[in-house]
């Protein structure tokens, strides 16, 4: 059975007057997780949509990247994305919700937070409400200050990333702590630990551009001290 097929059961489930929300009761196990993770993805979208206004396009195909949804399933998938939208919960709400299924800091949210900023940037402006939008929403799930701005300079194209940023250390810190958590990083960036992570196989995609960032980074800093 597809994630979009259980979303559907998930959402047939709902009790009258039952909102959205709901569902993220009843989700607290894999596979269920996966179920979870994209509705997330898609009720946190609508609500970051909302924070600078209007909904474009290219953030409805921008959902499309981020999970293959079959012709079958676009009626329930914008399903979620409507009732997320005229939710009364807050985005904090859901940030939480999903926070305390995976635990603060979980990888898996690492994976929430960068589709959320896929989407965000789609329409080719990085809006100050969606930034404090995203800065909270990584707050909640664990990642604030240096983990946050890393993240962002992955995404954000102001400046080329610093390569300090994306590998999360501080000029002058020895070679070999930093070649250690570049292994880390590629690791956790690895396409079979963010399937064993129980997310939607398209995932995998941001976490590709993940790993090509942490490359690039450690291939910038390790140059420049041969």
């Amino acid at each position: 059975m597809s994630v979009w097929q259980r979303i559907r059961e998930a959402l047939a489930a709902l009790g009258k007057g039952e909102g959205l929300a709901a569902v993220f009761d009843r989700l607290r196990t894999p596979p269920e997780r996966s179920v979870a993770f994209a509705i997330a993805v898609i009720a946190l979208g609508a609500k970051m949509a909302k924070a600078d206004g209007h909904v474009t396009r290219d953030e409805v195909t921008a959902f499309r990247e981020v999970f293959h949804i079959p012709p079958s399933e676009e009626a329930g998938a914008a399903r979620v994305f409507n009732l997320a939208r005229r939710d009364v919960a807050g985005f904090d709400v859901y940030a939480g919700r999903i926070a305390r299924m995976f635990g603060p800091g979980h990888p898996a949210l690492r994976d929430l937070i960068d589709g959320l900023f896929h989407i965000a940037l789609a329409d080719g402006d990085y809006h100050p409400a969606e930034d404090a939008f995203l800065s909270e929403v990584a707050r909640i799930f664990g990642f604030a200050g240096q983990d946050f701005r890393r993240i962002r300079a992955g995404f954000v194209a102001e400046a080329d990333p610093d390569p300090w940023d994306v590998l999360g250390g501080a000029p002058g810190t020895p070679l070999g702590e930093v070649r250690a958590a570049w292994r880390a990083a590629v690791r956790e960036s690895h396409p079979d630990r963010v399937m064993a992570r129980g997310l939607p196989e398209e995932a995998v995609k941001l976490a590709e551009k993940r790993l090509i960032a942490v490359n690039r980074a450690w291939e910038s800093i390790s140059r420049d001290a041969a």
